[in-house]
């Protein structure tokens, strides 16, 4: 028995030097579980994946949405040694994006990653670094606190969960800040600004170069319904409809009760990406009186907004990449609108990316030093 053993851990012991010996390309995706190596990331920007199927007849990779900087999937996988099947991609774009594989037919996420919450399901990330990138990695600097705020909706009769950012040296004052509600994509939920977009270390870096005001951020989930029984079928199945009454009623009253803000329309503005920029677009017009900042990113944009019922608005913004702008860049013709009523309007195209994180970094990047001045 001790012989057996023996032989056991010695030959884990060969298998784990070979593993150490093999040489590997690129670097480890900072998405990547402890002790995985793949995904990996090369310095040209290629993504190698790799999964352990030793039993499967096809394996291919699945980027994330037609807009993924992966490139147009799915892609075909090829069996290597040791049950291993691997995919070198393109030089992709930076920045982060989801995908799975599909492993004879059955689509599953990578083990090697952490979980995303993203097309209304799990999902696998790969960041690929942007040499841009500083404005959103984590730096020595002062960081802000994540708080996990529960809270009861009188709209869904359920209990909600706000991600609520801090600035740096919150729990050492009496200081009162301005509020920055920031919603996130169709899909997705109020953990998608932390996980994928980095908001909080965006901000502590902007704080720290003294390039925006101190702010607090809230982040809740907008892909909501109302409570049971409602007698409006249409408006209980839509989720801004149903989510502009819990932002308004029990959201901004409840974050003003709980934390140290300053409860007016001068200091409280209203963001979204993609379906969140419907949502302050829609939510942030119709109540003049309650925001006075309003920032699209990647929003559809319509052809006719009522901008003369908002015309105290100090600022309204729009964002989009300039490889979604055939799709999005109708928001430059709202802001186009809004310059015509007398309203602050501005927006940015951010070179090379498209319906993805990367944009909307770029975009709270901009939009938040324009805030509460």
């Amino acid at each position: 028995m001790l012989r057996t053993w023996l032989t056991i851990i010695i030959t884990s012991l060969h298998g784990a030097s070979a593993i150490g010996q093999e040489t590997l390309p690129g670097q480890r995706s900072e998405t990547n579980i402890d002790r995985s190596e793949f995904p990996r990331v090369h310095e040209d920007g290629r993504v190698t994946f790799r999964i352990n199927a030793p039993e499967a007849k096809a394996v291919q990779l699945v980027p994330g949405g037609s807009d993924n900087g992966l490139g147009q999937g799915p892609f075909e996988m090829t069996k290597v040694e040791n049950g291993n099947w691997t995919f070198t991609t393109e030089p992709a774009v930076p920045g982060f994006h989801y995908y799975w594989f599909v492993v004879d037919g059955l689509l599953v996420c990578d083990q090697g990653t952490y979980s995303y919450f993203g097309y209304n399901r799990e999902c696998s990330g790969v960041e690929v670094p942007d040499p841009n990138g500083e404005f959103y990695a984590i730096k020595r600097v002062p960081h802000g606190a994540l708080r996990s705020h529960w809270f009861q909706s009188s709209v869904t009769g359920r209990w909600r969960r706000a991600i609520v950012y801090t600035p740096p040296g919150y729990d050492s004052s009496e200081t009162r800040y301005p509020v920055l509600y920031l919603q996130h994509g169709s899909g997705e939920n109020q953990f998608g600004w932390t996980e994928q977009g980095k908001a909080n270390f965006i901000i502590d870096n902007l704080l720290a170069d003294d390039a925006c005001l101190p702010m607090i951020v809230v982040m809740e989930n907008g892909m909501i319904a109302r409570r049971a029984g409602s007698n409006n079928s249409m408006a209980r199945n839509s989720h801004n409809e149903a989510f502009a009454d819990v932002m308004i009623q029990d959201l901004i009253p409840e974050i003003d009760r709980s934390f140290r803000t300053l409860n007016d329309r001068e200091h409280r503005a209203l963001a979204g990406l993609s379906m969140g920029a419907g949502q302050a677009l829609r939510i942030g017009l119709a109540n003049p009186e309650t925001f006075g900042y309003v920032g699209l990113f990647s929003g559809g944009g319509t052809s006719s907004v009522p901008f003369s019922s908002a015309s105290g608005l100090k600022l309204f913004w729009g964002g989009w990449g300039a490889g979604e702008a055939a799709r999005f860049g109708g928001t430059k013709k709202l802001v186009e609108q809004a310059q015509a009523a007398g309203i602050n309007a501005q927006w940015l195209e951010v070179e090379r990316t498209s319906h993805e994180w990367q944009t909307w970094r770029s975009c709270l990047q901009a939009f938040a030093p324009l805030l509460f001045r």
